[in-house]
């Protein structure tokens, strides 16, 4: 029998791993859920349940959808116009630590002359920033590492050595660690780069300014790590997370990539952040393989028990026309001049979710696209997302908060990148939807502990919202049917429903149900039992 090819040998491990992901999902309990036999009900606790995947959902009629929104432009934020900064700027991390909100970035620049790309003019940094509202950053100086001869900058970690080890500053991803047994030294963390070996440094920090390493080599070792690497603290599962790039196809790093690679995700489990799970790539239900760049990955703050990653699409669409007709066409044609995919690749933002951590669905459709063309937009690096969202207030007076994520634009050109605010409504990343025409989605058998339902929805002024509760095997239950619900309409984060007039669904609590959503021009963006 022939030998097994290598790229086959990794096609197979593909589908297994496929395979098994999709097993978990089908056949375990996670995040507090059950997805088994159809007569077994999704427990959804009182917890927030959003319409990000089909999870949930059992059947959608009429001309109701899942439908995909769209981030909202605001300011730049940022501008990465420092002598140790650059247009080769990016890879934000952004949180929010009590009344400060915090942000790491690469510091890089790139020089473009015809058919040139020099990529030397100073070493790789990690840069912080910081805000008191999200919208309004500042750049602090440190005092923490020298730059021409002075330490008055935002540098936290530099590349070179710390300690044991050798760091790439400029791939960093920094968090604060939500684990409540994590020591006062590392209640902030760190991933970044190691040149050699090759792999990741796992970094801490008592304040997340001043950095040490935790291990005297890197903690994970199998990928390609071209990219912002990423980890995390999982609150519901109690561990530790990471995703990183590899490529497929056996290819290990991008000097060895080939066609028939492709730029993809992997993830590991490790319950103190330096021993790591044997690592599985990240599979998706329904989505085409593609180029994806970044990750984004973590669990949203709102619901922790589901992952929200805002991957970065890479698409290489050679010399046409339209290639031709984008900004700044002579800069385009210089990095085309130096390579390529430098002026005629495209990115942009991508949404997808998991109840998991490995089995995910991704929307085919952008979620942040390039948007209307203007300098500094619509090339490679353009809509990279931050990773991840934060919420901040509204500008709209009396409104109620909304999140705030940011992307890159400006890439390669100028002095500096820059760094735009987005904003969506809480919970706003997909909606259950339907026009005035109507139409309606039904869920899965769900069990939930609570007293009231609550939904974040928005209907126009003659829409309206109606939520009949169904036994397990669908059948009104008497006094929640369609007919009982009062009518909801309006556009709020959070409206109780009632059924003549009561809100009360406690006698409800610890059975089978369904809910039916019945949507006239309106759209529901998340429930739940509350207390």
């Amino acid at each position: 029998m022939p030998k097994p090819s290598r790229s086959t040998i990794s096609r197979c491990l593909f589908v297994a791993q496929t395979l098994a992901a999709t097993a978990a999902v089908v056949f375990a309990l996670p995040a507090g859920g059950r997805a088994g036999a159809a007569d077994e009900a999704i427990d959804v606790g009182s917890r927030r349940e959003l319409f990000v995947g089909g999870f949930l959902v059992d059947r959608l009629g009429g001309g109701a959808k899942l439908q995909l929104h769209h981030p909202v432009p605001r300011e730049i934020v940022l501008v990465h116009d420092a002598p140790w900064e650059g247009s080769g700027s990016g890879y934000h991390s952004v949180f929010q630590d009590g009344n400060l909100y915090r942000m790491y970035y690469k510091a890089w620049h790139l020089d473009v002359s015809k058919g040139k790309v020099n990529t030397g003019s100073h070493p790789l940094f990690c840069c912080y920033a910081e805000s008191d509202d999200g919208i309004r950053w500042r750049k602090p100086e440190l005092g923490l590492h020298e730059f021409n001869g002075s330490t008055a900058n935002n540098i936290t970690i530099a590349s070179g050595t710390m300690g044991a080890i050798t760091v790439d500053a400029g791939h960093p991803a920094v968090f604060k660690d939500e684990n409540p047994d994590a020591p006062a030294d590392a209640r902030y963390k760190a991933i970044v780069r190691s040149p050699k070996p090759h792999g990741l440094h796992a970094l801490k920090s008592p304040d997340g300014l001043h950095w040490s390493p935790m291990a005297d080599a890197p903690v994970i070792t199998s990928g390609a790590f071209d990219s912002q690497n990423l980890a995390f603290w999982d609150p519901v599962r109690k561990e530790y997370r990471a995703y990183w790039r590899i490529f497929t196809a056996g290819v290990t790093d991008v000097k060895n990539w080939k066609p028939g690679g492709v730029r993809a995700i992997r993830t590991a489990t490790s319950p103190d952040f330096l021993h790591w799970s044997e690592p599985v790539d990240v599979a998706y239900v329904d989505s085409p393989s593609e180029h994806l760049y970044t990750n984004q990955i973590k669990h949203y703050y709102r619901a922790p028990h589901i992952f929200i990653g805002f991957p970065t699409r890479y698409i290489e669409r050679g010399w046409s026309p339209s290639m031709r007709a984008l900004p700044e066409p002579e800069h385009r044609q210089w990095r085309a001049e130096a390579s390529l995919r430098y002026g005629t690749a495209l990115t942009e933002g991508l949404l997808m979710a998991s109840r998991d951590g490995v089995l995910f669905h991704r929307w085919n459709d952008a979620f942040l696209r390039p948007g209307i063309e203007r300098e500094g937009t619509w090339h490679y690096g353009h809509q990279y997302i931050g990773w991840h969202v934060v919420e901040t207030k509204s500008d709209v007076q009396g409104a109620p908060n909304e999140l705030s994520l940011y992307a890159s634009e400006n890439y390669w050109t100028g002095n500096s990148s820059e760094l735009r605010r987005y904003t969506l409504r809480l919970d706003g990343f997909v909606s259950a939807s339907a026009a005035m025409s109507g139409g309606e989605l039904v869920t899965k058998p769900l069990v939930f502990q609570g007293k009231q339902l609550q939904l974040n929805f928005s209907t126009s002024a003659a829409g309206t919202v109606r939520v009949e509760l169904q036994d397990a095997g669908g059948q009104p239950i008497p006094g929640f049917a369609e007919a009982d619900c009062d009518e909801v309409f309006g556009d709020a984060i959070q409206r109780t429903v009632t059924w003549k007039g009561a809100p009360d669904v406690s006698s409800l609590a610890g059975k089978p149900l369904r809910l039916r959503f019945v949507l006239n021009d309106a759209d529901v963006y998340a429930f739940q039992f509350c207390p």
